[in-house]
């Protein structure tokens, strides 16, 4: 299978690239590196050193763990890259990642509201006409996130939902309701995807994705230059992150609000995982198909108290902080999300266990001297405006 990685240099799109090289397919990646510029603007590093993605694909290519991974380097915001890259690799298969990954970060101000949505929406409709151009037969998985549906009264579905109105019934998308400008692009996504299944007939995977963890997988393992990244900070940092760090370097783990936030989780094995499973079983032409891609369901409060359990194993005091939500969410709720279509299909799940909060804690602990503190109290609040005038 020839597979076409769109934000290849991205902490998930790299783990992917190497996953499916392994496995002897015909990898090939695109980036623009506007991650690495975004962290730059914003002061931010990850914990861990990331190399650069040409030192990551020529130490891969020099491994011998598998197939060669080639590289472009492009926007998806320029159609004719888009296209050029699209008629020359003519992809079975592409792996959409290329979008700007963070909520907060589209919240800090106008201008990063207006990047945000202008940066994913126009990217892939340039995306979605290259494929009706040069691959209409391709099989498009694109990442979306849970976090589109918000957190609504009823059980969520994966994507679609049947229902009777006035005696009449139909099915249609499930009605979405996003708690962010970020998230709000990837709404634009799903129905622009949707639609164009409808009218052009190309066939599309939705993996609305719960929040990843973890860094390590087969392939990132085998040696420091192949490591994807970790961000802890309060603008692409992930909760579980933060807890980790703050436990290791003996500050209270901030817990916003109550923590009764419920969200789904999964390991970046089963991101892996996920989307192998749904790029060898792909839909029919004109399908668009919506998974519910995650493992497990927890609350923020959970996640504290397990951090705080993992640092008692390790020998460290935890406590935990509750601060004033920065964002505008409920912070008590009824969250049932559905989740078997991936099951389904095979997908074997890597839970949160002990020995994986104890291990992700070890790997902390061992780069704790490239914590910088001052990048995870949060800065950006949901309903407070530009941040600066730097931003507007």
């Amino acid at each position: 299978m020839k597979i076409l990685v769109l934000g290849g240099d991205g902490y998930l799109g790299w783990p992917t690239a190497m996953h499916f090289a392994a496995s002897g397919d015909e990898v090939w990646i695109a980036d623009n590196f506007a991650k690495r510029q975004w962290e730059l603007e914003d002061g931010i590093e990850p914990l861990l050193p990331t190399p650069t993605l040409h030192r990551r694909v020529q130490c891969w290519n020099a491994s011998g763990s598998g197939s060669d991974i080639r590289m472009k380097v492009g926007d998806l915001i320029n159609h004719r890259f888009v296209y050029n890259l699209f008629r020359e690799v003519q992809p079975d298969t592409i792996v959409h990642y290329a979008e700007q990954p963070s909520a907060p970060y589209s919240m800090q101000s106008r201008a990063a509201a207006v990047m945000t949505q202008h940066n994913n929406v126009i990217g892939n409709l340039n995306l979605l006409f290259a494929m009706q151009r040069h691959c209409p037969d391709a099989h498009l998985i694109k990442l979306g996130t849970m976090g589109e549906y918000g957190t609504p009264n009823i059980d969520i579905e994966e994507g679609w939902l049947d229902l009777e109105h006035n005696g009449r019934k139909d099915r249609l998308l499930y009605p979405k309701k996003a708690g962010s400008f970020y998230h709000l692009s990837k709404v634009h996504d799903s129905h622009n995807i949707e639609f164009a299944c409808r009218i052009w007939g190309i066939r599309a995977t939705d993996l609305n994705q719960g929040v990843v963890y973890g860094i390590e997988t087969d392939q990132t393992v085998l040696q420091d230059e192949l490591r994807t990244s970790f961000h802890y900070d309060h603008v692409f940092g992930t909760v579980l992150n933060r807890f980790l760090v703050q436990a290791v370097r003996g500050l209270p783990l901030t817990v916003y609000g109550k923590g009764g936030q419920t969200r789904g989780f999964l390991n970046i094995r089963d991101t892996l995982a996920c989307v192998e499973l749904a790029a060898r079983n792909p839909g029919q032409n004109g399908e668009f198909r919506v998974f519910n891609q995650f493992t497990e369901q927890f609350t923020v409060k959970q996640l504290a108290e397990k951090t705080v359990a993992a640092g008692i194993r390790a020998g460290l005091a935890v406590t935990i902080d509750h601060l004033d939500n920065p964002r505008v969410e409920l912070e008590e709720h009824y969250y049932n999300a559905k989740n078997t279509a991936l099951t389904d299909l095979g997908l074997q799940p890597n839970l949160l266990t002990d020995g994986v909060m104890d291990n992700m804690l070890a790997t902390v602990r061992r780069h704790v001297d490239r914590v910088n503190t001052d990048i995870i109290t949060p800065q950006i609040r949901w309903a407070g405006g530009e941040v600066s005038e730097a931003h507007i």
